[in-house]
C-alpha cells in the first residue's frame, strides 16, 4: 500500500515540476532545438546564449501582458 502511495506522490511531484519548468520557460531552448532539427535540419540552431538574448530582446520590444 505504501509503495502505491509513494509512486502516486512521486508522479504528482513530477507533474508539478514539469508544469513549473514549462511555465517558467526552462525548457524553451530544448524545445527550440527540437523544432529546428525537425523543421530546419540544414540550418544550425543558434547557441543557447544567443537564444536567450534574442528571447529577452523580443520580450523587451513586445512586453505583452506582464507585470514589470
Amino acid at each position: 500500500m505504501w509503495t502505491r502511495v509513494w509512486r502516486q506522490t512521486a508522479r504528482a511531484a513530477g507533474a508539478v515540476r514539469w508544469y513549473m519548468t514549462s511555465l517558467m520557460g526552462d525548457s524553451a531552448y530544448a524545445t527550440y532545438v527540437a523544432h529546428q532539427r525537425r523543421h530546419h535540419p540544414d540550418a544550425p540552431p543558434v547557441t543557447e546564449r544567443q537564444f536567450w538574448r534574442d528571447r529577452m530582446d523580443d520580450q523587451d520590444r513586445n512586453p505583452g501582458a506582464r507585470c514589470c
